[in-house]
């Protein structure tokens, strides 16, 4: 039987690359692409080496980020070039195989097994294709070669920009088990910390650790850990399109100044389910759930989700759902520094739901209507056409501009 040949291709720093690559006069600096230009409001959502050479790190705040680095570039995120060019590139993995499955907006596993005999051995390949993304496109990769998903993703990330890592059946055992164990897909921190509390701190260690330890620690994830370790993954390569995130879209949010009642919180959340609302308009998508994560002046966080009673991609109801489940939820210890609100448990429009005996199907669907005529106005006059009347001269968030009209939103008490 022919052993599986799995590529994981990883697009170096995208966002940011993107950017530079539209605009040549950045690269010579350290840039970050953020959410917002203003200091204390904008998150970092990514950024290039040069940035990350001193010390910037995605999620802080802007602010954050140039006490770091002074002469950090602040640039806008343009979505559709970024889709653009995931697309693109998307189009030249798919010279070597049909088997592409996106792992987000820029990686992708490629199953190109089958493809050896006409394309030459998956290094060859791995090769073709980081020169040819960086001939065409004028971005780089890092790619992972392997025999399963879990070690190909592992490659990638071992070595960039501009890398290939090949990992053997034969060799993996010295090439990875020296490596921490949060480098394996799966251990994110909260795992990361219940490994080191029993000594486990790096791959080999899972790989060497009895099986039925991890099944009684930590149930399926446990045994699908330790097999990840020992070279056992055997997960298909999934063909499918990436359109939008499978189980959530969010947005945050740093005061300008920090917020002390329930009212600012309101208006806060108000603000960040327009922004959610619009991704899942776009996205075609509902949600069946919500989170919440608030920070704190002393910048620690808490975070609560709860179900929503029928599925909605409305602005206004998820804003009030979220607005609820924060009034349950925050015992205003401290005031509030960020705030960010979360649609979770996505699904399509067209899955079929319960309703809910409680509401007013009339009073949902009229919600719903005036919500998609919101969204068509500012899809075509620009989001700054209308906005809610609570947020105007809001000095704790930053300005928006003068709307062209003024929804009247009170806070749901």
């Amino acid at each position: 039987m022919t052993e599986r040949a799995i590529l994981h291709i990883d697009m170096n720093n995208f966002y940011a690359s993107v950017e530079c690559m539209l605009n040549p006069e950045l690269k010579p600096f350290p840039i970050a692409v953020c959410g917002s230009q203003e200091e204390r409001h904008g998150i970092v959502l990514a950024k290039n080496y040069a940035a990350k050479a001193k010390g910037v790190s995605t999620g802080e705040a802007i602010w954050q980020a140039k006490q770091k680095c002074p002469n950090l570039v602040i640039v806008p995120p343009h979505y559709d070039q970024y889709m653009k060019f995931s697309k693109l590139a998307r189009e030249i993995y798919g010279r070597y195989t049909d088997l592409i499955e996106p792992f987000g907006m820029d990686e992708v596993w490629a199953d190109v097994t089958g493809s050896q005999m006409a394309m030459g051995t998956p290094l060859h390949m791995a090769e073709e294709i980081k020169e040819t993304v960086k001939y065409e496109l004028g971005l780089t990769v890092s790619i992972g070669v392997s025999f399963n998903k879990i070690f190909a993703k592992l490659g990638s990330d071992m070595k960039k920009p501009d890398a290939i890592t090949v990992i053997n059946k034969e060799t993996f055992r010295e090439q990875i088990w020296n490596l921490p164990a949060s480098d394996m897909l799966g251990v994110g921190r909260a795992t990361e910390k219940k490994l080191s509390s029993v000594g486990i701190r790096t791959i080999g260690q899972i790989a060497q650790y009895p099986c039925d330890y991890f099944q009684r620690k930590l149930g399926k994830c446990g045994v699908d850990l330790w097999r990840f370790a020992n070279g056992l993954d055997d997960s298909q390569v999934t063909v499918r399109n990436y359109e939008a995130p499978d189980k959530s879209v969010g947005h945050g949010m740093t005061a300008l100044q920090d917020l002390e009642d329930d009212a600012e919180v309101w208006k806060f959340i108000l603000e960040l389910c327009q922004d959610i609302g619009h991704r899942l308009y776009v996205f075609n998508k509902k949600a069946t759930g919500i989170a919440i994560a608030v920070r704190d002046n002393e910048l620690f966080t808490k975070q609560w989700q709860c179900g929503i009673p029928v599925p909605t991609q409305s602005p206004s109801t998820i804003a009030k759902e979220a607005f609820s489940l924060f009034l349950r939820s925050y015992d205003w210890k401290r005031p509030i520094r960020s705030l960010t609100v979360r649609a979770i448990n996505l699904t399509s429009l067209d899955t079929p739901c319960q309703l809910d005996m409680f509401s007013d199907p009339e009073k949902v669907a009229r919600s719903e209507a005036l919500d998609k005529t919101i969204e068509e106005l500012r899809h075509r006059y620009g989001k700054k056409i209308i906005r809610n009347a609570c947020l105007l001269d809001n000095k704790k968030m930053s300005a928006e501009g003068n709307p062209n009209i003024i929804m009247p939103t009170g806070v749901p008490m």
